[in-house]
């Protein structure tokens, strides 16, 4: 009998020994072939700049394919769909956002994954402050004319978004809430068509992320009435933050992150992440993302990102509850 359980356990032993220098081997060849980076948004959007950034650190690195795919809908969880069935074997990479895995878990009732056990959290990349801006024949500067054109005549101005419950969406809820104002909300597949109609007037305004709204900005097509973040930016200086012209303690925007699929082997997934915090502590790295419009902010480790998203999940999630954003798809 002894014998039979000493034999049983040498047998678990070399199997773990087996198994842990797999893992080893793993991150040791990673990468020996192209790696697909999914992009739940169009081209043109700040998860789909920051990723190909990204991509091309990587390649720089490895002199190996690192390619953006964008798979765009729902918010961005289509691309997250995709990416959550993939083979967990670090060639499937998902830079995702706040919103397909911290908000549209409670405003979708039929995503096809979940996001707090189908991924592995590599690490968050940046930060997006999000910029309310307005066609330029609007008849207000700023946030305080707004409101006031909005109070006085309710349902009369309109605002995009990025489709309903995302990001977007649920700011401009917040301030809606913050200020009494009321406007019709037109939701969009993503951003460039959004900003693309505000810009020519048929809708008054879209608050999105600096990213996307800072070269129209910058072109005089659209004028900024307000940034979302407690502090200024020092991309835009002359705008004033929500909380500047009399909403004090609004502070918001929304995250980026690196994300493999569940199972994927935790030393590829190690691996990764050193690279990122690299990367983004790179100079010139750092400056093309801030210069998108983008803040960098790099988690420590993948666990510290994993607590960001478990806090966002809970947080996004009470208000979504209390705004009604929820969906019947």
């Amino acid at each position: 009998m002894l014998s039979k359980t000493l034999s049983a356990c040498l047998l678990g032993l070399c199997a773990s020994l087996a198994s842990a220098g797999a893992h080893a081997q793993a991150a040791d060849a990673w990468p020996a072939k192209p790696v697909t980076i999914i992009v739940g948004f169009p081209p043109g959007t700040s998860t789909d700049a920051v990723a190909r950034v990204l991509a091309e650190q990587f390649n720089k690195k490895y002199g190996q394919a690192f390619i953006v795919e964008n798979r765009a809908g729902a918010g961005g969880s289509i691309g997250a769909g995709v990416a959550a069935r993939a083979k967990p074997d670090g060639y499937t990479l998902l830079l995702s956002a706040t919103a397909p895995m911290t908000i549209n878990p409670h405003v979708y009732n039929n995503l096809n994954y979940d996001s707090l056990k189908d991924f592995a959290a590599i690490g968050q990349t940046t930060w997006l402050p999000y910029t309310l801006v307005a066609k330029p024949s609007l008849p207000a500067d700023n946030l305080a004319e707004l409101v006031a054109l909005a109070k006085r005549e309710p349902d009369k101005y309109t605002y995009a978004t990025t489709g309903m419950g995302t990001t977007s969406h649920l700011i401009v809820a917040m301030l809606s809430q913050s200020t009494g104002m009321k406007m019709v909300h037109v939701p969009y597949a993503g951003s460039s068509q959004a900003q693309t109609d505000v810009v020519g007037g048929s809708v008054d305004v879209t608050f999105d992320t600096m990213v996307s709204s800072l070269p129209l900005v910058k072109a005089g097509k659209l004028k900024a009435l307000a940034i979302s973040t407690d502090t200024r930016s020092p991309i835009l200086p002359d705008v004033a933050t929500v909380a500047e012209q009399g909403f004090p303690g609004f502070n918001t925007g929304a995250w980026l992150g690196l994300f493999a699929p569940a199972g994927t082997p935790a030393d590829v997934v190690d691996k990764i992440s050193a690279d990122l915090r690299v990367f983004l502590a790179d100079p010139p790295v750092h400056k093309r993302l801030t210069d998108l419009g983008s803040e960098v902010r790099s988690s420590k480790t993948s666990a510290e990102f994993r607590q960001l998203i478990e806090h966002d999940y809970k947080m996004w999630g009470e208000l979504v509850e209390q705004t009604g954003a929820r969906t019947q798809r």
